[in-house]
């Protein structure tokens, strides 16, 4: 699921005014407000399968992916309301399976993920969630699984990542998170044959931020 609004120029095209830019490479402008609620919610049973079973939800109110391969520049603004709420519920459940079952699902407020491979990456970024509650809910039962089992549950106000190998790489973030989060995991699992793997978190506000070497 993905929410997107991105305008780029290239060198000797024109600028929102008209006027013609001589700026190499990307500009990227991205303003997304979000003040509706979104809901996901997946109810399934699985029985009898001879390979795997992947089980995922997730709701978000905005979400940008920025990828290029040349000098960019990234203007992000992305603010959700506050009567606004973002949430997702799987209910499930497996047995009898001869490989793995993965369970996962998320609830993001705002999301912004930059990856680029420049000279130049420039961004400014400000994300607001204002939201009633980013939260998730997985209820899972799981019984004579083969292989592993792996239950995932995750509720973020605010996340950002930026990865450049840019010998410039000026970033500036702002993340303003009065949401309540809320992530809840309830899983009977019984009869593997691998490992268990069980995690929930809430999460206010987070960034991740890679500079590669340029040496």
């Amino acid at each position: 699921m993905t929410l997107s609004a991105t305008c780029a120029f290239a060198a000797g095209s024109t600028d929102q005014s008209g006027a013609a830019s001589t700026q190499e490479g990307s500009t990227i402008l991205n303003g997304q407000v979000s003040l509706s609620s979104q809901w996901s919610n997946l109810n399934g049973s699985v029985d009898s399968v001879g390979g795997d079973v992947n089980i995922q939800g997730s709701a978000a109110g905005n979400l940008i992916d920025i990828t290029t391969m040349n000098d960019t520049r990234v203007q992000n603004s992305q603010a959700v309301g506050d009567q606004a709420a973002i949430a997702s519920d799987v209910n499930t459940s497996a047995s009898n399976v001869y490989g793995s079952v993965s369970v996962s699902n998320q609830a993001v407020c705002n999301g912004t993920s930059v990856s680029t491979d420049p000279t130049l990456t420039q961004v400014n970024s400000t994300q607001t969630c204002h939201a009633t509650d980013p939260s998730n809910l997985v209820n899972v039962s799981a019984n004579n699984i083969g292989g592993d089992v792996s239950v995932q549950g995750s509720s973020i106000g605010n996340s950002f990542e930026a990865d450049s190998n840019a010998p410039n790489m000026p970033i500036t973030t702002k993340q303003i998170n009065t949401s309540v989060g809320a992530s809840t995991v309830n899983a009977n699992v019984a009869n593997v044959g691998g490992t268990v793997g069980l995690s929930s978190s809430a999460v206010g506000n987070t960034a991740q931020i890679i500079h590669y070497t340029t040496n």
